[in-house]
């Protein structure tokens, strides 16, 4: 009677996002005892006491995220991404396949604008929350992490990442790879893990070449030390 008289169906409301998947060494959510996380001994429930977190930003790339997901496949060694929204809107497909495989993914803002705290309440408020709904629309569920650009924090951020559900991260491993310094320093750089680090490298922002042929050796050599990965 209703389309009889002219008048539209009510659009199907869309299903919610699910929830992220959980890390990978318990289903309970995740506290850090230091904000942001530096190093996983700060995490409750705690990591195995093996455990290293490999984190990769500034994905999706189309030429060395599916590159880096097969490096990471290889090995056996799940991560967590770090996707910038403008990035996520222009490869969705490749979001599907980061978390198909199993790999958590984080917000990393819209834009990835430097220095992130200094751009303006109303922007990081944007740069956050669009990034967020980005990674929703293709992962299918909302991000349980942010790591600010840069690394640059201040307290408006982590009250806007509380408020939307997220753990603040950092990292204490950091091999400078997006500046491409050859592989054997990214190499040595990521060789120095120990128990509880939080690996930093890139799948995006240019060419990541150095990077991905650095973990054909980084993965094996830090599991063979009796190192365990884990995804956030």
């Amino acid at each position: 009677a209703g389309r009889a008289a002219g008048l539209a169906e009510p659009h199907p409301k869309a299903p919610p996002p699910r929830s992220a998947p959980p890390a990978s060494w318990t289903s309970a959510p995740l506290t850090s005892a230091r904000t942001p996380l530096f190093d996983l001994r700060e995490l409750t429930p705690a990591p195995p006491p093996s455990a290293v977190a490999l984190t990769i930003d500034d994905g999706p790339h189309p030429v060395y995220t599916p590159m880096m997901l097969d490096v990471l496949a290889e090995n056996g060694v799940k991560a967590t991404f770090s996707l910038i929204g403008s990035q996520v809107r222009a490869h969705p497909k490749l979001v599907e396949r980061i978390a198909a495989a199993g790999h958590q993914i984080s917000n990393h803002s819209q834009t990835h604008p430097s220095p992130f705290a200094l751009i303006g309440r109303d922007r990081i408020r944007r740069e956050i929350l669009e990034a967020k709904e980005r990674i929703e629309n293709a992962a299918g569920y909302s991000p349980k992490f942010f790591r600010s650009p840069g690394g640059d924090w201040s307290r408006y951020i982590f009250d806007l990442c509380r408020a939307e559900g997220m753990m603040p991260i950092a990292w204490n491993i950091d091999p400078r790879d997006w500046s491409r310094p050859g592989t054997a320093h990214i190499r040595r750089s990521m060789l120095a893990a120990k128990a509880g680090d939080v690996l930093l490298c890139h799948d995006g922002g240019g060419d990541r070449r150095q990077t991905i042929d650095a973990l054909r050796t980084v993965l094996p050599e830090l599991k063979k030390r009796g190192l365990t990965f884990v995804a956030l």
